[in-house]
């Protein structure tokens, strides 16, 4: 395998941006990786992407980008109640949803249809309606770019965090992850509390509950609220929901007495960040080609031609409003190139 120079990454990030990659190649082998390491001067310089899901690029991009294409989908093995099923990296995410589903291996039907790549996945502890990937995770491995060597890393070395893990943190950008093993069940623990699943399995009809009735409701509440990013350039959450110590939320609670709150210990409460932007006037918001979704103010949106320089500085007055607002600094979801 060799680098090819000066490519589009437009077909590789769900923001559309039109932006120019100095070197890039595919990756769909480990094999393939020391060859094509062995041509960079710097393992700094490496960026690796996946479904491009969760990244704004803010313009080209002066690095060696990967691009991580491993495929392939295996059961290792069986204990008891459990499976546990290894993904190449590359494989997209709902894929690997749908795969277990029709086997009927519960555990991930409610990361349905979250955009992105296998191995994005524990990068950022991917979560929805309840669910966190750190509940099935049982291990992955992932090649180091300096040293060569492949690593595997337990539920306990990924340091999951809220939106994070790791490999956002003390270890970004040394690994290239290769492989993700779940353990997934074969007897489903349902996690519908969620008044939006409840209410969308309620109006489908679903007497009885399944793990199929669950991802199908999970689509269908992500498909009226989020856009396409087939269609409208997006990333699908743009910032994380704030965790607030109880005190201040419920100071909060007390001026705005419908905003959202889940206990998350006993002294902190998540909020919705979507309900905060949406209380000071951004949802719908529209300058140019870029702005905020009409249904969904957590979304921010590349309409056509929007620069991700534009998104970052919307992105950053939005942060400054909440804060002023609320007293609450949102953090970004996405990672910002």
């Amino acid at each position: 395998m060799s680098w090819t120079h000066n490519v589009s990454l437009k077909p590789y990030n769900t923001f559309g941006m039109d932006v120019l990659a100095a070197h890039w190649a595919r990756v769909s082998s480990v094999d393939e990786l020391p060859g094509l390491m062995a041509q960079v001067p710097d393992p700094s310089r490496v960026l690796i992407l996946g479904g491009g899901s969760n990244v704004l690029l803010t313009g080209d991009v002066d690095r060696y980008v990967l691009h991580n294409e491993i495929p392939d989908i295996e059961l290792i093995r069986e204990e008891g109640d459990f499976v546990y099923v290894k993904s190449g990296a590359g494989v997209v995410w709902h894929d690997l949803v749908m795969h277990s589903i029709d086997r009927g291996w519960a555990g991930i039907e409610n990361l349905s249809l979250i955009p992105g790549s296998v191995g994005a996945a524990p990068m950022q502890n991917i979560g929805a309606y309840g669910v966190e990937l750190k509940e099935v995770f049982h291990e992955l491995e992932a090649w180091h770019l300096t040293n060569g060597s492949l690593d595997t890393f337990s539920h306990a070395d990924c340091e999951f965090g809220y939106r994070e893990s790791v490999f956002k943190r003390r270890l970004k950008g040394k690994y290239f992850i290769t492989s993700v093993t779940l353990k997934l069940s074969k007897t489903p623990r349902f996690q519908v509390s969620y008044g939006a699943i409840e209410a969308q399995l309620k109006e489908m009809g679903v007497g009885s509950l399944s793990i199929e009735a669950v991802s199908r409701a999970v689509i269908a509440i992500r498909q009226s609220k989020l856009p396409d990013p087939r269609v409208i350039g997006n990333a699908g959450s743009f910032f994380k929901n704030p965790v607030l110590d109880k005190a201040h939320f419920e100071e909060l609670q007390a001026q705005y007495p419908t905003i959202p709150g889940y206990p998350v210990d006993a002294g902190h409460i998540k909020t919705a960040a979507g309900w905060l932007i949406e209380q000071a006037g951004w949802k719908g918001y529209s300058e140019g080609d870029f702005g905020v979704h009409d249904r969904q103010a957590l979304v921010l949106v590349n309409r056509g031609h929007a620069r991700g320089r534009d998104i970052y500085d919307l992105s950053s007055r939005i942060i400054s409003d909440i804060n002023r607002r609320f007293g609450i600094e949102l953090e970004r979801e996405v990672n910002i190139i």
